[in-house]
């Protein structure tokens, strides 16, 4: 065989590779585009089944480790099996579901997911972030590693509904509208009281002198004001957990480390505190009435516990508020 034969069985065989070559990539590619519109409906399917997709090792592999993504996922890290001893672990998720749902209800697409791994279900998924508490809120973004941003800082910002809606809003670029459940408990027990005020007026009504004493109403708006201030409306429409268990002391805490949230316990306490300055300027004004010396004596001691309780309580008002409004310079008599 001549050199001129040689070279074109060359050139044939080099164009036979070359396109092998093209074909094996053409169908390599195609293949890649259908895995993952697969994966993005098995997703949408898994999605409209429930809001929160549960993964466990081997889902999680499939759905969120597998490449390419063009979808952010939501991942919560949780312990719900009571014997972890996870005390916030079931309220986070309460609020994480309210979170989910709102996204399906207000019209999600299908670049966000949201979903969820329990450690008893998926403990190689904690291992492999590295994790070693819960809850977690992570966001596994469509390319790249998940930034210390993409890690939800509870312990600053609380895991309230509206706080992961925003976080998810700055990592994704999508909109979360908060749609909570309407709570009817508070209609009927309402509902219930105006049907026994009613009755005891009925059966009242030949003395009803009562209606006409100022003090009455006076207390009456003391309390409506104490509602009102403690944050008594703000639980019932988020419905916060009446206390929580710090996750690095093992202490419960009954004040709320953030500006943005609040435990029941806490409006209580604040409640308390304000009903105490209330007294305490009651006191005061009712020492500067009368100004007889028979009452002399008893309107001093007055205007001294009044005074006393509008500073110390006061004071501690001021302190919650500092320690909740991080950077706060004003003080009195507690830090």
């Amino acid at each position: 065989m001549d050199t001129s034969t040689w070279r074109r069985t060359d050139v044939r065989l080099a164009c036979v590779f070359l396109l092998s070559y093209l074909a094996a990539g053409f169908f390599l590619q195609v293949e890649g585009v259908a895995s993952l519109a697969e994966r993005i409906t098995k997703l949408t399917e898994l999605s409209n089944q429930r809001s929160i997709i549960k993964l466990n090792n081997e889902r999680y592999r499939e759905l969120v480790k597998a490449a390419p993504r063009n979808y952010s996922i939501i991942l919560m890290l949780t312990a719900l099996n009571p014997n972890r001893g996870c005390q916030v672990c079931q309220a986070a998720h309460e609020e994480y579901q309210v979170v989910a749902d709102s996204w399906r209800i207000t019209g999600g697409n299908d670049k966000v997911f949201f979903t969820m791994v329990d450690y008893d279900e998926g403990h190689d998924v904690f291992n492999s972030l590295k994790a070693n508490t819960a809850p977690v809120f992570m966001h596994i973004p469509p390319a790249g590693k998940p930034k210390d941003a993409d890690t939800l800082n509870i312990q600053a910002v609380g895991y309230e509904a509206e706080v992961i809606a925003k976080w998810v809003q700055e990592r994704t670029g999508n909109m979360i509208r908060v749609v909570r459940k309407p709570n009817y408990g508070g209609v009927i027990a309402f509902s219930l009281l105006m049907v026994l005020v009613a009755g005891f007026l009925y059966l009242r009504r030949n003395s009803l002198e009562f209606l006409y004493n100022r003090n009455v109403y006076a207390w009456i708006l003391v309390a409506v004001i104490l509602f009102m201030t403690s944050g008594q409306m703000w639980n019932h429409i988020r419905g916060p957990p009446f206390m929580q268990r710090n996750p690095q002391s093992k202490q419960w805490m009954y004040i709320h480390g953030s500006s943005q949230g609040q435990y029941v316990a806490e409006t209580y306490i604040v409640m308390s505190l304000n009903l105490a300055v209330a007294i305490g300027f009651i006191l005061l004004n009712e020492a500067a009435k009368s100004t007889t010396e028979a009452h002399k004596g008893r309107n001093k001691v007055m205007a001294i516990a009044g005074i006393a309780l509008v500073a110390i309580f006061f004071s501690a008002l001021k302190s919650i508020f500092r320690a909740k409004y991080q950077g706060y310079p004003y003080s009195f008599l507690f830090k």
